[in-house]
């Protein structure tokens, strides 16, 4: 060393702080990459993101084959920096060496660059990766023998591996939909997170309840049969004799309308062309009984209880709405025909309506864990069917009993808590 010029001392110092810089902005920005966009770039072919994901591909050895890069220069720097402060101040060198060294490396080997790395990943791992790539080649066997011991002493504490996944679970997807920002359109985030939402939802939560079945009773007279076919909202109708338990099949109206067409249409005919009834247990999960759907070939189903007992009716695109929305409706968010907004701030409501659908169309918070109608809600709150007029608070909200019919709360007035704020 002593051959060595200070002034070729402090450009090597200069050098191994900038390999210094090098390794630590390197460690950084691979590590900060975004894996989900790293798989993305490669699968279209660039360059140097196949290489990056070739090294996060063991991220043991591109941490150990960093570390041991920046240990080695920072000791290398250490050493050099004693020498040139004993040649300028003597024995108080070392100090002031190893003050002025950290101070130095502090800032311009570690912060800095590691700053500038968190802030520009790409730009400075993709460049990085082919000196990384080739340090890799050439040190091999030093980062394996580091790996190893390493290893061991991990086995020592009751470590066996070292694992680690980029999956994301359902919440952190979640995260990552609400924070794309408008990077996704608000209506296709809807729509992600109804699609994560479906596993929480059952058939029983959507389905038609049996009460409200629009049903074609085979010994009804042949006229209103006729008269109920022509009129039909829906294009498959369920066929049942007497009682929806003793139901038949659904007939589609195409086929219906085509016996009516030939003059071939009798109670004979449209139990020959009923399609076989399809059920569904209740409680089944949206997204199995969409799959489902898709692997049974149907599209229209009775959901049944664990009695066999017919509850309700689902189809295909009951499950469908609950992803893009209601297809009867028109874009703009106004109430659906079971609410009617009155002019005092209170609101008329159908107590046939679901919970569900009361809540998102109102964006209300009455609880959903329990009956499924409004008027379940309230006759398992008053634990009897109530007088018309009857007044109650349910879950915050002021509620009034309107009307009462056939054992059931038919209509109830409900005052929003918002308007209840302002009064």
């Amino acid at each position: 060393m002593d051959a060595i010029s200070t002034s070729a001392l402090l450009i090597f110092l200069l050098v191994l702080i900038l390999c210094s810089a090098y390794f630590s902005g390197s460690e950084t920005a691979m590590m900060t990459l975004n894996r989900y966009r790293l798989r993305h770039l490669a699968s279209n072919g660039h360059k140097g993101a196949i290489r990056a994901l070739k090294l996060l591909e063991r991220p043991d050895r591109l941490i150990g084959l960093i570390l041991i890069g920046n240990n080695l220069v920072n000791i290398l720097a250490s050493a050099i920096a004693t020498i040139i402060g004993m040649r300028l101040w003597g024995d108080l060198g070392v100090a002031v060496a190893t003050g002025v060294l950290t101070l130095v490396v502090l800032v311009f080997a570690e912060v800095t660059p590691k700053t500038i790395a968190a802030l520009n990943p790409e730009r400075i791992a993709f460049p990085s990766s082919i000196l990384l790539i080739g340090l890799s080649t050439i040190f091999a066997y030093v980062v394996s023998s580091v790996n190893w011991i390493t290893t061991g002493i991990l086995r020592l504490f009751g470590i066996k591996t070292i694992s680690s996944s980029d999956a994301l679970s359902q919440e952190e997807l979640r995260t990552v939909v609400h924070e794309a920002g408008a990077l996704i359109p608000q209506r296709h985030q809807e729509m992600l997170l109804s699609i994560l939402d479906l596993e929480k939802v059952t058939v029983e939560d959507i389905m038609v309840p049996r009460s409200d079945i629009y049903a074609i009773n085979v010994n009804d007279d042949f006229k209103f049969i006729n008269r109920q076919v022509i009129q039909s909202p829906h294009t498959r109708v369920l066929v049942y004799r007497d009682t929806i338990d003793d139901a038949v099949g659904f007939i589609h109206l195409r086929d219906a309308l085509r016996l009516q067409s030939k003059e071939q249409f009798s109670k004979s005919s449209l139990l020959r062309a009923v399609k076989e009834l399809y059920f569904i247990p209740e409680g089944t999960p949206l997204n199995v009984q969409l799959a489902n759907f898709q692997h049974n070939k149907e599209r229209i189903g009775l959901v049944v209880d664990e009695y066999g007992d017919i509850q309700g009716l689902v189809t295909l695109e009951d499950i469908l709405e609950e992803i893009v929305g209601d297809f009867t409706t028109s874009m703009l968010a106004t109430p659906s025909e079971d609410i009617t907004a009155q002019q005092d701030g209170s609101y008329l409501v159908d107590a046939s309506i679901t919970i569900r659908d009361l809540n998102k169309e109102m964006k209300w918070d009455f609880p959903t864990d329990g009956p499924k109608t409004l008027n379940g809600l309230i006759l398992e709150y008053l634990e009897d069917i109530p007088a018309e007029n009857t007044s109650l608070r349910l879950a915050g909200y002021p509620l009034e009993v309107i009307e009462v019919a056939d054992n059931m709360v038919k209509t109830v007035r409900i005052i929003p808590q918002h308007y209840q704020s302002q009064k």
